[in-house]
């Protein structure tokens, strides 16, 4: 029996974003509509059910906050905030007013990825085969686990900043295939890769820095010159 796929209603005013969360989430066989202010997006909300709400809070018209209190009315459709103020009360209001998780900008596809899987799991909606699974990443004598958002070697952690953790990641995945710095920054850095590809570079020789800490050759992670880098095995 063919079963459909999960409906996410994504709301953001920046259109970039909502391009690039909107295209991510279709990738991976979501069924998606988008909104571009809060009364439209409560508007889609009456006229048809969805699974899932990602949500802005700086939004023209209803902003997310009274969108979410307004959708909590309503039922409980799982609402996850999205917001470029990552202060501790911005997430407590957030959370309390209804929302059920919170994630700040800028962010990942694979951290977005993973907030959506695991609301649509709590609330026990089928996520489309096609996901990627939770299995962790083994590569060089590594692992890492991205649900558990743990990287180690042998039995020593790897003590990575978020952006590390992605990059580490993003070559483990594709290990002995050169990755291009517009690839790595695309994958780590989401919709906000638009900063220079230097930035790469800074982050891989801090990359390979922590990598030496935790007993790791640095040298796996080989630089191809003009081009990018490769997690050699």
């Amino acid at each position: 029996m063919t079963t459909s796929p999960a409906r996410i209603l994504v709301v953001d005013d920046e259109e970039s974003i909502l391009q690039f969360v909107s295209y991510n989430l279709r990738k991976e066989g979501y069924e998606v509509t988008v909104a571009a202010d809060g009364d439209r997006a409560l508007e889609l909300a009456a006229e048809a059910e969805f699974d899932l709400v990602v949500l802005d809070i700086m939004l023209p018209g209803a902003d997310g906050y009274e969108v979410c209190r307004r959708l909590r009315a309503q039922g409980d459709t799982p609402v996850l905030f999205l917001s470029a103020r990552d202060t501790e009360l911005d997430k407590v209001v957030g959370l309390e007013i209804g929302g059920d998780d919170y994630l700040a900008k800028p962010f990942g596809v694979r951290e977005l990825l993973a907030r959506v899987k695991a609301l649509l799991r709590r609330s026990a909606v089928r996520v489309p085969e096609n996901h990627r699974d939770d299995t962790p990443i083994e590569a060089a004598g590594m692992v890492v686990d991205e649900a558990a958002h743990v990287a180690r070697f042998g039995n020593t952690d790897i003590d990575l900043t978020p952006r590390e953790f992605e990059l580490l990641a993003c070559l483990m995945r594709n290990a002995n295939r050169v990755l291009s710095r517009e690839q790595l920054l695309k994958d780590a850095w989401g919709w906000q890769y638009v900063v220079e590809t230097k930035t790469v570079d800074t982050h891989i020789k801090r990359l390979r820095d922590k990598l030496t800490a935790a007993g790791v050759d640095p040298a796996v992670v080989e630089t191809v010159r003009g081009y990018g880098y490769r997690l050699a095995t």
